[in-house]
């Protein structure tokens, strides 16, 4: 397959890996399937299966703990979803389902059958972005170039989810090398539509993820954040996405794009699940060089309250929402949370500002360190495919949509880190332009006695997956929070033209991720906006 691929002219290439790599992916993904899923059923405990759409971790549980189903059953009915809706939809979400998904789930039914200890986390399904090592999958970071790239051990995150009992099912399609968030196409397996409607991105460059979870092809999953990519296309399906405190959380195994920006996070249907699996990935890790010890809360599940807006403080920072291309709906949907805010006891302060927002948010550029930061990552493979994404440039071995950031970043140099060049790129946290947002951020904030800011994560719909680039308008992830390192999560606060989601964002100071969490817990329960794609119904009677 590689040396066909590689003989391919430069002039089509593009379009021909694309295609060839797509038809590759249904095939082998079908077959993996077809085999977890045959040789499961052969040890299958008993119980019934499990209409698994929406449900959450804990309904899992409690069901396994009952005795009405068993865990090969759940896995088994998720990744029958996968067989059955995810290439006749049209989302393309999944690239390889995982063959060890029905053992791992037997291991956990032996485990209950005996009544042995369970981590948290017991036969917990999910799916996590391409971009995460996994020593039993591929990992491309949706890249033709890393079609035959197996990690040789996991990501810290992944680590963390299978210590804690989670299985992770498959991998999901991404933006190539995470470039765009505005839609999701690879070079691997093609683009990945908006389960809510296919006509739709479900923005990137996590948007694989984003509609995996949002058509319950798993009940969580993990994406990563450099700009927006788990805010905005969790707002996009209807999901609960966090992006924490830069040096929270690991992002070792993680394929970079900007080290210094980049976060990692979950993605989920209910505030609770995506807790869940934060207070597992959260923490000090040695191997990331940005990583904060002594931080982390002892317990993040503590702050799902119900009561969590009673007497919290949250000021609209109306920059981000009197966009003049902003949405009148979406915006609507905006001031009507407000007011369910204001209802469950929250003091709403309107209006906040920022000092010199505008003039820090327009001087404070990327250090364009892609090309130094992959090269890390890829050195540290057993048997790199490549050293240097240049070369994928030259190959030609690309989707189109990627190529202005290839040659973008391909003029930086390759073995100088940012801040040591010629004319250097400082760095976090030793960037002083950055800081002084954070500062000036915190505050306003401080001045106000605010316990969090709020805008809408989206101000516009999703665009049109065949206009992905004129309609990208309203994406309000990129300002504030990835440069000043401030955590973040979005909530949905309802649909647009009743079809497609839209999210309320909700941003604290640094390490205040619980205050956030009883924030967007409360008001999704007050309103529990969330509600399924249409054509995704259970595969049970």
């Amino acid at each position: 397959m590689h040396n066909k691929l590689t003989d391919l002219e430069t002039g089509t290439a593009q379009v021909k890996l694309i295609e060839i790599h797509k038809a590759f992916a249904i095939r082998l993904q079908k077959s993996l399937i077809a085999i977890v899923v045959s040789v499961g059923l052969a040890s299958c405990q008993s119980g019934q299966p499990l209409d698994v759409v929406e449900i959450t971790i804990g309904d899992i549980q409690d069901a396994l703990v009952a005795g009405e189903t068993s865990c090969h059953d759940v896995v088994s009915s998720y990744l029958q979803r996968i067989e059955t809706y995810d290439q006749s939809s049209g989302i393309n979400a999944i690239i390889v389902t995982n063959p060890a998904a029905l053992a791992k789930a037997d291991e956990v039914d032996r485990a209950l059958a005996f009544n042995e200890p369970l981590p948290e986390l017991f036969c917990t399904p999910i799916v996590v972005k391409d971009n995460f090592d996994t020593h039993d999958m591929i990992t491309t970071g949706g890249s033709i170039t890393l079609l035959e790239n197996y990690p040789p051990d996991d990501a810290f995150m992944v680590r963390k989810l299978r210590e804690a009992g989670a299985i992770i099912i498959a991998k999901t399609n991404m933006a190539e090398w995470a470039f765009s968030p505005r839609e999701t196409v690879s070079s691997s397996f093609g683009r990945t539509a908006n389960a809510y409607d296919t006509n739709f991105v479900p923005a990137g460059s996590s948007g694989g993820t984003a509609s995996a979870v949002a058509a319950n092809f798993a009940v969580a999953g993990m994406g990563s954040d450099t700009g927006n990519s788990i805010r905005g296309p969790s707002s996009h399906l209807a999901l609960f996405g966090i992006r924490s405190t830069l040096g929270l959380t690991s992002r070792d195994g993680v394929i970079p794009l900007i080290f210094d920006r980049d976060v990692a996070g979950p993605m989920t249907r209910s505030v609770e699940d995506g807790v869940k699996l934060f207070n597992v990935v959260a923490g000090y890790d040695p191997n990331d060089s940005l990583s904060v010890s002594n931080r982390r809360e002892a317990d993040y599940r503590e702050f799902l309250k119900q009561d969590g807006l009673n007497g919290k403080r949250i000021g609209v920072f109306r920059r981000l929402v009197d966009h003049d291309t902003a949405d009148a709906e979406i915006k609507q949907l905006f001031f009507d949370a407000l007011d369910d805010m204001r209802s469950a006891g929250a003091t709403v302060v309107d209006f906040v500002a920022i000092e010199n927002f505008d003039t820090l948010n327009d001087s404070i550029q990327s250090c364009g360190s892609f090309r130094y930061d992959l090269k890390q990552y890829l050195s540290s493979l057993d048997e790199p495919p490549l050293l240097d994404v240049s070369t994928v440039l030259e190959s030609g071995q690309f989707a189109i949509e990627s190529k202005g950031s290839l040659e973008f970043f391909s003029q930086f140099p390759l073995d100088t880190a940012p801040d040591e060049r010629q004319d250097p790129c400082l760095i976090w946290p030793n960037h002083p332009l950055r800081n002084q947002l954070l500062e000036n951020t915190v505050r306003a904030m401080d001045a106000a006695n605010l316990d969090a800011l709020i805008y809408p994560t989206w101000s516009n719909p999703p665009a049109h997956i065949d206009n992905a680039n004129e309609e990208y308008l309203g994406d309000n992830s990129q300002l504030l929070v990835p440069a000043a390192g401030l955590p973040a999560v979005t909530v949905p606060m309802g649909f647009w033209q009743e079809k497609l989601p839209a999210g309320i964002q909700v941003v604290g100071r640094p390490y205040a991720e619980g205050a956030l969490i009883e924030i967007a817990y409360s008001y999704e329960q007050l309103t529990k906006h969330r509600k399924p794609p249409q054509g995704f119904p259970a595969l049970i009677e």
